[in-house]
């Protein structure tokens, strides 16, 4: 479970990123944290894993006080939370499998990090992950020869390969077309549903967040203004989230029927 106990955020410029926030995520639920650009979105997930520090309050991960920990500790704690980036984050000038076998480096030892020489293990584990997304014939592939879904597809199975408890995902799909939106997001509500891992994921589009989290947390300010199930958001929840807003939030709930 993950528990936001009062937690502040504030950036060095006197920015408040996060304001009173008070949650609780349980194992295996699907969320979308939606709202405008700089509400919070960003701020609020990657708090979880600790890529920011928190400013006040606490934040408990699976009984784990993120705050205290430091140095290897947060790094082992780290293992059991994957991260997907907008930007994929991969070395696009190697393979497939190795972009995959990169998240065991951590466990390499010092010699073995030195000659990147990964066990037949790990080496499974990877093919295995690259499988699970439906890549396995692109393993041996150059990165940069693959399509912008294809690598978001090679940075899930890099994540797989951890065996992570809870995926992260950061604007996954921002700089994909429609179709190819699909099939990632295809890929993440399997995941959560087959392998039972959570998934936390910050989403600027509003129709495909309703057609695919069981669960809703609006931000606005840094504060959550919403926090429900998908089927419940209505124009007034939207309207609260975005309210004044130049930014294009369609059409979600005239279409919202497709989709729940």
């Amino acid at each position: 479970m993950i528990e936001f106990i009062n937690v502040e955020k504030t950036y060095p410029n006197d920015v408040k990123a996060l304001q009173h926030i008070n949650l609780k995520i349980n194992k295996g639920e699907f969320v979308a944290v939606i709202g405008l650009s700089g509400a919070g979105k960003s701020t609020l997930i990657r708090c979880i894993n600790r890529m920011h520090d928190i400013s006040g309050g606490r934040l408990i991960v699976d009984g784990v006080d993120v705050g205290r920990l430091g140095g290897k500790e947060i790094r082992r704690f780290r293992r059991n939370i994957g991260m997907i980036f907008q930007s994929f984050n991969l070395v696009t000038r190697t393979t497939v499998l190795k972009n995959v076998l990169a998240s065991f480096v951590p466990e390499l030892s010092f010699g073995r990090k030195l000659t990147g020489m990964f066990s037949k293990e790990q080496k499974l584990k990877a093919l295995t992950a690259l499988d699970q997304v439906g890549i396995l014939d692109k393993a041996y592939v150059r990165v940069n020869q693959l399509s912008g879904g294809q690598q978001q597809r090679v940075a899930l199975a890099r994540t797989l390969a951890q065996n992570p408890d809870i995926i992260l995902a950061d604007e996954p799909i921002a700089s994909l077309d429609p179709v190819t939106s699909k099939v990632v997001m295809d890929d993440f509500k399997r995941i959560n549903q087959e392998m039972e891992i959570s998934v936390i994921m910050n989403i600027h589009h509003v129709e495909i967040a309703l057609e695919y989290a069981h669960r809703i947390i609006g931000v606005r300010d840094g504060q959550i203004v919403y926090d429900g199930k998908a089927h419940d958001v209505t124009q007034q929840t939207l309207d609260l989230i975005y309210k004044g807003s130049s930014e294009e939030v369609l059409e979600p709930i005239e279409r919202k029927e497709a989709y729940v």
